[in-house]
């Protein structure tokens, strides 16, 4: 974004005044303000013309193979524009990469989409992490106070101990089943 002579003086004194607060005039706060507006539309018109590089950047994608040299001169603008490359462009890229200017871009494109993975990671992690609630402190009662005033209760005793049960009176032994009597003593009997 460029400024002109004009936006520039305006821009100085604007921070000449949040640095050492001082009473503007009525003609400094207008100046402000036209600035601010003149800022918003570039953004705006940034905005605009980002969506319009990326519409057209989709366009090529899908007539590739035949759009080849244009979608590789939009990809490239694209990425000087801060661009992190999709699924689709590394597809695109992987597909055409018998081309050596598709092949350096491929890697350019790979770096990048790594590297925007990475960061979206570490801002989930860190977003799990601020949003993990704390273990609870267990509130202790300070010496003094109406409690200080009041006769204290006598603890109950402990409950007692049950003793811990052996194995062999959870688990009763399992008795071996009797094997059948031979066929003879079957049909004697």
């Amino acid at each position: 974004m460029a400024f002109s002579a004009d936006e520039l003086r305006v821009l100085r004194r604007a921070l000449a005044t949040a640095l050492n607060p001082a009473p503007l005039q009525g003609e400094d706060v207008q100046d402000c303000l036209r600035l601010a507006e003149a800022v918003d539309d570039a953004v705006r018109e940034a905005g605009r013309l980002r969506a319009f590089l990326l519409a057209d950047l989709a366009r090529y994608r899908e007539a590739l193979p035949g759009s080849l040299p244009g979608y590789l001169e939009l990809l490239q603008d694209a990425l000087a524009a801060g661009y992190d490359p999709a699924v689709d462009d590394l597809a695109a890229l992987r597909a055409l990469r018998a081309n050596p200017r598709a092949a350096v871009l491929l890697d350019r494109c790979q770096v990048l989409a790594e590297r925007s993975v990475r960061a979206r990671l570490a801002r989930v992690t860190q977003t799990a992490v601020a949003t993990t609630p704390r273990p609870r402190v267990r509130l202790l009662a300070l010496p003094g106070g109406r409690a200080a005033d009041e006769p204290k209760p006598t603890p109950a005793p402990p409950p007692a101990e049950r003793p811990v049960p052996k194995p062999s009176e959870v688990f009763p032994p399992r008795r071996r089943p009797v094997p059948p009597p031979p066929p003879e003593e079957r049909a004697a009997g």
